[in-house]
């Protein structure tokens, strides 16, 4: 009987926990999805309506003509050509990031060499290098050196050095991925670059799908470099350019029109997100293992 009340009481506090656990995620979750939810609903109210109440829980019918207003007050402004400059630029650096940080993260887990370590605290110390120590130096480079300003090649290249994901992806596979299975494709005659596109991509999937959330997601919003590079005509401008322009505005201020061009610019992070978003856990959890 001792036994029987001794594992009731520990039933009991595993479910309070669990309960603790489940209403902190909650929270948690409620504090990132609550000023999205915000963000939308004043996007379809009017500006006077905002003037008066800045935050709205309830919908209102001024979507659309926000979104109209939005194209007739700024200039700039074109959602479609917005849309597909940064969908080539995040599109193209998110392919190119994962691809290479994968082979990058292949070779130092697979491969053992002389200076693997060595290049791998290299890897990791260039990570801790923000890149406004750097910006003055690239933008004379690309921009007076080889003359690519208004150009997506300065965007998109570099993207192939990505230090942070190969650090996330390494530790991926150190904890997932078996190294017996590329010794057996070894033995049966496959090459060393089949062997990572055939079988080592497929095996790290997950670590993949997440990867290409940040990249996709960091790639879009990076207002920074692209403001540096694309300097000319407003063709080349991307979303976070175009939301700067409606944002950067101090005269004639529609702030429903603002709401609506915000909401606009992150539909498209927020659908890949979704669609993509079940990796996350499993993905984030494998790659934590400890050195």
């Amino acid at each position: 009987m001792e036994n029987v009340g001794v594992s009731q009481n520990y039933v009991l506090k595993q479910r309070i926990k669990s309960a603790i656990y489940f209403i902190i995620c909650v929270l948690i979750a409620l504090i990132c999805l609550i000023p999205i939810y915000i963000l939308i609903m004043n996007a379809t109210h009017t500006h006077i309506e905002l003037t008066q109440m800045s935050i709205n829980f309830l919908p209102g019918d001024n979507l659309i003509d926000n979104i109209k207003a939005i194209t007739t007050q700024y200039t700039n402004w074109n959602v479609w050509r917005g849309y597909r400059n940064s969908l080539i630029i995040a599109g193209s650096c998110t392919i190119l990031t994962v691809f290479f940080s994968a082979m990058t993260a292949y070779g130092l887990t697979v491969y053992n060499f002389k200076i693997r370590d060595g290049v791998y605290t290299f890897i990791l110390a260039v990570m801790m290098i923000p890149i406004q120590v750097t910006s003055t130096g690239f933008v004379q480079f690309m921009v007076g050196t080889l003359g690519l300003s208004d150009s997506y090649i300065p965007l998109i290249v570099p993207s192939i050095a990505a230090p942070a994901i190969v650090f996330y992806m390494r530790q991926y596979m150190k904890a997932s991925f078996p190294l017996d299975i590329v010794e057996a494709a070894r033995i049966d005659g496959c090459n060393e670059f089949r062997t990572f596109i055939s079988i080592s991509l497929p095996m790290i999937r997950p670590a993949i799908a997440v990867q290409a959330i940040f990249a996709f997601v960091q790639n879009w919003n990076n207002y920074y470099t692209q403001n540096m590079i694309l300097l000319g005509n407003n063709k080349w401008f991307t979303m976070p350019m175009m939301l700067q322009k409606v944002c950067g505005v101090d005269k004639n201020i529609n702030m429903g029109a603002r709401y609506a061009a915000i909401m606009l610019s992150i539909l498209p992070v927020v659908v890949i997100y979704i669609c993509l978003s079940r990796f996350i856990v499993g993905g984030v959890a494998l790659g934590g293992v400890k050195e």
